[in-house]
């Protein structure tokens, strides 16, 4: 398999959606076909998330409707581990062997704000790779956070959505103090820095 940077020389940067666009908000379609048109949608999303400084990236977030994550993220060891997941399902402990994590998260498609969410630490993704082959990734630390979040994203639910109304006010609070340098075709356009505006 290739490597994330294999993968991104090969994929154009995309503009990353918000969550205020449609397409964050409706649940996606399954990915059927898995020729060169997936493929190419792979590399695009694999160049845009090492631009945007991303662990993980829905197709919705470069207005894609279709049930397709690709992830570059460290576990609980550390361990960088990537991938790339068709028509995703995430398991998750339950019982004594459900352990939350609060921990910050973010995301790209709400630039520059964090808030901290509780999720399980452990997660175990299962869906099929960009050849229709299935895959099965049990995920750790962030990388749990990570199979999570992506996850969501492909139901039409974001982050935010998991917050108390205090965490989401100042989520978004966040997000509109530091909205001003993301431009609207980020990453296409570099994230400006204060003393650009």
């Amino acid at each position: 398999m290739p490597t994330p940077r294999e993968w991104a020389a090969k994929g154009t940067v995309l503009r990353i959606t918000r969550w205020t666009e449609p397409v964050m908000r409706n649940p996606t379609r399954p990915v059927t076909e898995f020729g060169g048109e997936l493929h190419q949608l792979v590399a695009d999303m694999f160049a845009t998330m090492a631009v945007a400084d991303g662990v993980g990236l829905a197709a919705p977030q470069v207005d894609v409707d279709l049930a397709l994550f690709v992830f570059h993220c460290p576990d609980k060891d550390d361990r960088l581990r990537f991938g790339i997941v068709c028509n995703p399902v995430v398991t998750l402990p339950e019982g004594k062997n459900r352990r939350l994590d609060s921990t910050e998260e973010g995301c790209l498609s709400w630039p520059g704000a964090y808030q901290p969410l509780a999720r399980p630490d452990f997660a175990i993704c299962e869906g099929q790779d960009e050849n229709g082959t299935p895959v099965r990734i049990e995920g750790t630390g962030l990388l749990a956070r990570c199979l999570q979040h992506e996850t969501d994203h492909l139901a039409g639910t974001v982050f935010g959505d998991r917050l108390s109304k205090r965490s989401r006010r100042l989520l978004n609070e966040q997000h509109d103090t530091m909205t001003a340098l993301y431009p609207q075709d980020w990453p296409i356009s570099r994230k400006l820095a204060p003393a650009d505006l």
